[in-house]
């Protein structure tokens, strides 16, 4: 202790950071640690030599899962007091034209029904990327990350179009690299 310094006085210049003590002759004192306070479910470790808890940086997923976050764009797509129809009528769009294909596939009525709704298939599909691109909000159509589901919704409805397009027999497209694709798929 200094001379004619308080023992308070002594101490709350040793808690502050860098200053207080006697570093003339040699008094090193350790800087004041605030307690660690636990996180819950997080899994703690001895610190090193110095017996506090320390919380552990693990990579693995708590056992109770709190919130899940809602998808980039996830909102609804009309306003609150909207029927349920219309909050969610990018979702409803792509799934309404896609069961339309479906349903011209499985009546068959005319010649080309299936190719027209296989057709229809993939460009309700791209339709729902060109939605999920352009919306600020698509409602139950946002499933992943913008990106995420542009590329995906994209790619698949490309694929489904070109198959399609691509179909024996009278294919009216030829694509010679993909050609054997499509052969092998057909018996």
């Amino acid at each position: 202790m200094g001379a004619g310094t308080s023992p308070g006085a002594d101490a709350a210049a040793a808690a502050e950071p860098g200053g207080g003590g006697d570093s003339a002759a040699g008094d090193v004192s350790e800087p004041v640690r605030e307690p660690v306070s636990e996180p819950v479910g997080e899994p703690v470790r001895e610190g090193e030599g110095d017996g506090d808890a320390v919380p552990s940086t693990s990579r693995r997923f708590p056992t109770v899962t709190q919130d899940t976050a809602r998808p980039e764009g996830g909102g609804r797509a009309a306003a609150g007091d909207a029927p349920a129809p219309a909050r969610q009528w990018p979702l409803l769009t792509v799934l309404g034209a896609t069961g339309l294909g479906l349903l011209i596939v499985g009546l068959d009525s005319f010649k080309e029904s299936f190719r027209w709704g296989t057709i229809l298939i993939g460009v309700a599909l791209i339709t729902g990327a060109i939605l999920r691109r352009i919306l600020p909000s698509v409602g139950m159509l946002a499933v992943r990350s913008r990106f995420t589901d542009m590329v995906t919704y994209g790619l698949l409805g490309v694929a489904i179009v070109l198959l399609s397009l691509m179909t024996q027999p009278d294919p009216w497209l030829e694509i010679p690299f993909l050609e054997d694709v499509v052969h092998s798929t057909v018996p």
